[in-house]
């Protein structure tokens, strides 16, 4: 194996997400004379970012003052805030008053992907070399063990592990400090949480998965800056999540679903339960004689300030979501991560040093955030009414609670099949795993590889498998009897499945379906399937998601 080529700078950035972006651009306003450079595992910035998004614009006021002049090209300010509560199919009720923490005037409404796309030519006019299509595959040590940079993954090599034509050995880049800024679950910030042990002293952090499509509706049928969240129907009371619906300019609506990963029933389906939640009578005469754009998945951060690890080891630091900086209430994390790397860049010009980091963020208003609504999402784990209830007094309190309520992983909190009987079953119900039982749809699409093919994903399939499962001989026995294959459900795209053939049972990875979500990571009872990066540029392609 020959040697592989070197590039060196000051700092390397993993991500182009918005946080690894305000972190380049802040550092180089400080410190022009710094070599900072940006690797993004997608083919281009903002090709696999996808978010609600609502935003608060005061982190982008400070980054760049002058934004508002050529602001990104999804842009809607707010008009109006709503709040239902799905009752059933049929019949929701409007709430007369809307959470404090969902509160949006002031705010915009943007594709979060189309505002990384529009940061980026900023951070590279101010000297900032930003690669897209090259997946940092795993972190570099320095002889005393610090982190020293990222390994870049190599191209063209076959699923058997030989070299294609076209193989190209991937690059070391080496740098001083790395900064992490994968985003949610992102590979090396997981492998680095563990070999620094920065989570020895924080619960573990937990999860939910977000589903959303973007929609062209008929003329005139838009409502330009009016945002909608939902609670209720399809999920029973015991599982935590919601919907949104915010109306864009010139009639395009985008329509997302969450459910929190500490759902309990094994037979849940979140993809399904979003088809269902589409068909409800109000949504459906929204939805009824549009089409969808484009549509995604990805695992969202919800542990909150318990749930926070240590964000600096030597030789590097983590930043937004990679750091779980999601504030859960308000449904918001872009002006965290914003905020976290501008933060970053500020203590790195300071101090030249990841050292301090940790504490400095402690000491700011992100985590100050992040501790005053740090008891409301995991009040919801004995149940909606309950979450709620605590919701409410957390907020009229302000959350000046003398405890702190715990946080448990998200793979940890399945029932074993025998548990789960279809009187508890929320969303789609499921009287076998052989044969669901799903309410008639009429709204696209209809099954998991529609959704795969609105996400434009794609993956070279002559690739090695870049799920790792440590012991698929489980899927087919333990998994298959407790929990009766949960990841053939809760993988949005159709990744998993239990083949039973003439070789006998198995299990089958369909990687190219793969939207990069992590699910699989997170929830999996047993803990064996790893997510690693596959060749870059694989991946979705979302569109102004």
């Amino acid at each position: 194996m020959s040697e592989r080529d070197i590039m060196e700078y000051d700092v390397v950035t993993v991500g182009a997400g918005p946080a690894g972006l305000a972190f380049a651009i802040r550092l180089k306003q400080l410190k022009p004379e710094l070599s900072v450079c940006v690797i993004e595992k997608a083919s281009a910035v903002g090709a696999q970012i996808l978010s609600g998004a609502v935003i608060e614009p005061e982190p982008l006021n400070e980054l760049l003052p002058e934004w508002g002049k050529n602001p990104p090209p999804v842009c809607v300010p707010v008009t109006k805030d709503e709040f239902w509560f799905l009752r059933d199919a049929q019949r929701a009720i409007k709430s007369p008053l809307t959470p404090p923490q969902m509160h949006n005037h002031g705010n915009y409404i943007v594709s979060l992907g189309a505002m990384c796309a529009w940061l980026a030519p900023q951070a590279e006019a101010l000297g900032v070399e930003i690669y897209p299509g090259f997946a940092a595959a795993e972190p570099l040590y320095g002889d005393g063990g610090a982190v020293c940079g990222v390994r870049i993954g190599d191209m063209g090599v076959a699923k058997d592990g030989s070299h294609k034509a076209g193989y190209t050995q991937g690059i070391d880049i080496h740098a001083r400090l790395t900064v992490l800024a994968e985003g949610c679950r992102g590979s090396l910030s997981k492998q680095l949480i563990a070999k620094f042990a920065l989570d020895k002293d924080s619960d573990p952090q937990t999860y939910g998965i977000g589903i959303k499509e973007l929609w062209q509706l008929p003329p005139g049928r838009a409502e330009a800056g009016k945002v909608m969240h939902t609670l209720g129907w399809p999920l029973n009371t015991q599982t935590y999540g919601g919907s949104f619906l915010y109306h864009l300019d010139n009639d395009r609506v985008a329509v997302g679903f969450v459910a929190g990963l500490d759902y309990a029933d094994p037979l849940f389906r979140p993809w399904e339960a979003f088809q269902q939640f589409k068909n409800h009578a109000m949504i459906k005469e929204l939805l009824d004689g549009g089409s969808i754009v484009s549509a995604g998945a990805r695992a969202l951060v919800e542990g909150g300030f318990q749930s926070l690890p240590k964000v600096e080891m030597p030789g590097a630091l983590l930043i937004g979501d990679s750091a779980g900086l999601v504030n859960v209430p308000k449904i918001k994390g872009t002006h965290q991560a914003l905020r976290s790397g501008m933060l970053a860049a500020e203590h790195i010009a300071e101090r030249d040093s990841s050292e301090g980091w940790d504490a400095k963020l402690r000491a700011s208003t992100v985590v100050a955030e992040l501790k005053k609504v740090r008891n409301i999402r995991p009040g919801f784990h004995k149940g909606l009414w309950v979450g709620l209830a605590n919701a409410g007094w957390e907020t009229v309190t302000a959350g000046l609670s003398p405890w702190t309520l715990k946080n448990r992983a998200d793979w940890s909190s399945l029932d074993k099949l025998d548990a789960a009987t279809a009187a508890t079953q929320p969303g789609p119900t499921a009287p076998s795993a052989q044969q669901p039982a799903y309410v008639e749809r009429s709204l696209a699409p209809r099954d998991r590889l529609a959704g795969v093919y609105f996400a434009a994903t794609q993956h070279d399939e002559d690739q090695p498998v870049h799920l790792k499962v440590a012991d698929p001989n489980v899927c087919v026995t333990r998994c298959t009897e407790e929990y009766a294959n949960p990841c053939t459900r809760f993988c949005p795209a159709g990744v998993y499945e239990i083949v039973d053939d003439a070789a006998g049972k198995r299990l089958q990875i369909n990687a190219a379906n793969c939207v990069h979500c992590k699910t699989c990571d997170i929830k999996d009872p047993y803990e064996i399937i790893t997510w690693t990066t596959p060749e870059g540029g694989s991946g979705p392609n979302y569109q102004n998601l």
